[in-house]
């Protein structure tokens, strides 16, 4: 038997659009996501490949945190599990495979972000929200 190793590499752009300074990018939190909260296709990219099959999780999209658990899920505002309270935006995109419950990311909790440029619809922020975000 013989191994051949096989190096793959991968560039991605992320789009921070959504971000309308830079101020607070420097202090984000690691967090992890439950991954059982987003949709495919529209919180993340699903993979293509067979070869080497990672989803890439979008930046930007709004999260609170479970309070059960202490993982982070989808922002909503009809939850009732702790992610009815914004926690912040995910700041980078993330690297997942297809079959992870959860993935680890970075949170902006504090910073102003473009509503109109997030890649999903944030509204009716609680003003008891635990992130200090400004909506410009």
């Amino acid at each position: 038997m013989t191994v051949q190793p096989v190096t793959t590499t991968l560039n991605l752009t992320a789009d921070r659009s959504w971000l309308a300074s830079l101020h607070g990018t420097d202090a984000v939190d690691t967090i992890t996501l439950d991954m059982s909260t987003f949709t495919s296709g529209t919180h993340y990219v699903p993979s293509t490949d067979t070869d080497i099959p990672f989803s890439r999780f979008l930046s930007g999209i709004p999260v609170g945190k479970i309070t059960a658990s202490g993982l982070y899920g989808l922002y909503a505002t009809d939850a009732t599990d702790g992610r009815q309270n914004l926690a912040g935006f995910v700041f980078a995109e993330v690297l997942f495979t297809p079959s992870q419950t959860k993935a680890p990311a970075a949170l902006l909790w504090h910073g102003s972000v473009v509503t109109a440029k997030l890649p999903v619809a944030v509204t009716a922020v609680d003003p008891s929200a635990t992130c200090q975000i400004r909506f410009v």
